[in-house]
């Protein structure tokens, strides 16, 4: 996902990886998990300071690409999200990422918190999921409403990634009817993190309380014409992210697995000379392929701002999700008994993996979305959607 023929992006993929295969290796995520932590924030400041959150901020705000474009920035941060992948490197890149794909739209009153999240000195999640609600669900129960300095925060969100360690949360809130965002402290009076459990071993998630949390009116993200379009891209960036990813763990988990096969015998020959091994190895690189070109379809259509950009994001996260998990299954099988054991790898990918299927809609709700984008077109599907939320369809 990567442009290999600019020297800049090329040394900065070789940085990224010497720097995650030293930093962030799964032996180091295995110790993460041992002692009940995320990650460690100050390898984190160590990552921004690489460049992985300014990547999709403009040079005016204090970012800058690689690639040296908007386009070129969901393209680098792609290609770091499909290395941090190969290795299941802990950090909360993707909630960063969204975040700031939100407010850099939208920068009026929140220069401050760019500059905080761009450094790695605080961290910002995306609280837009709600208790038994699909991600995208237009039901919101989360209210804001205008009070005499600002606005008051009722409701619950569910699944905010890194909550409990984040700074600052993006609120999908609704308001005078309609849906809006709110930039809230997670030490604000009022608000209260509830840890969930996760099948991955240390990408953490939580619930969060609002009971009568008040906010300046400078906390508001957007005007309400830019709301729609604000979501949207968030929900875009959030999802090619995880695709990207995905792609990476299937891109280490195949070839170590079609090594194994090679380095094993019976009867005298390798395991992977056999034809039957060698039909699954096939198709597993025939699933893998097109993985990575959906991916990558939708990191050049969410870059360049296409109008089909929710049509190819929706068929990646489709695919990814559909394909990936059984491919890990297989993998897990052609590995034999050891396979299926803790000291193994290889349930550490299936587990990222799975809880990638899951979150910001999974392969059955992207595949109709898929449907009716088909039918009725981007645009009036944009119009269904904002009427849903109470918006005005993005331009």
């Amino acid at each position: 996902m990567s442009d290999a023929t600019n020297p800049e992006v090329l040394l900065f993929a070789s940085t990224t990886q010497s720097f995650l295969e030293k930093e962030a290796s799964l032996s180091r995520l295995r110790e993460l998990h041992a002692a009940g932590t995320s990650f460690d924030t100050k390898w984190w400041r160590r990552a921004a300071e690489l460049g992985w959150t300014s990547l999709l901020v403009p040079e005016e705000l204090g970012g800058g690409s690689v690639s040296g474009a908007v386009a070129g920035g969901v393209r680098d941060l792609a290609m770091v999200a499909e290395l941090a992948g190969k290795t299941l490197a802990p950090g909360p890149l993707h909630p960063v990422s969204t975040v700031l794909a939100g407010l850099v739209e939208a920068p009026e009153n929140h220069e401050a918190t760019i500059e905080s999240l761009v450094s790695g000195d605080i961290v910002g999640s995306w609280a837009v999921s709600e208790p038994g609600k699909s991600w995208s669900s237009p039901d919101t129960s989360v209210t804001a409403t205008r009070a005499d300095t600002g606005y008051r925060i009722e409701g619950v969100k569910d699944r905010v990634e890194a909550g409990a360690d984040s700074g600052v949360l993006l609120v999908v809130a609704r308001c005078d009817g309609a849906i809006r965002q709110f930039l809230v402290p997670t030490d604000a009076p009022g608000v209260h993190i509830e840890s969930q459990r996760s099948v991955d071993l240390v990408k953490s998630y939580a619930r969060v309380h609002f009971d009568g949390v008040d906010i300046d009116q400078s906390a508001v993200v957007g005007s309400a014409d830019q709301t729609a379009a604000l979501i949207a891209r968030q929900s875009q960036i959030a999802q090619v992210l995880q695709c990207a990813e995905v792609v990476g763990i299937l891109d280490s988990v195949l070839d170590f697995t079609i090594q194994w096969g090679f380095d094993r015998y019976s009867f005298g020959r390798p395991l992977g000379s056999y034809q039957a091994l060698k039909h699954k190895y096939a198709d597993l690189k025939i699933w893998f392929e097109a993985c990575r070109a959906t991916t990558s379809a939708a990191v050049a259509a969410v870059g360049a701002r296409s109008p089909g950009a929710e049509m190819a994001v929706s068929v990646a996260k489709s695919y990814v999700g559909e394909h990936a998990p059984g491919m890990l299954q297989d993998c897990i099988q052609l590995h034999g008994g050891i396979g299926v054991t803790w000291e193994h790898d290889l349930h550490l990918y299936l587990r990222r993996v799975t809880l990638n299927r899951s979150m910001y809609g999974t392969p059955e709700e992207h595949n109709l979305r898929v449907y009716h984008l088909t039918k009725v077109g981007p645009r009036a599907w944009a119009h269904a959607q904002a009427g849903d939320w109470g918006l005005e369809p993005a331009s």
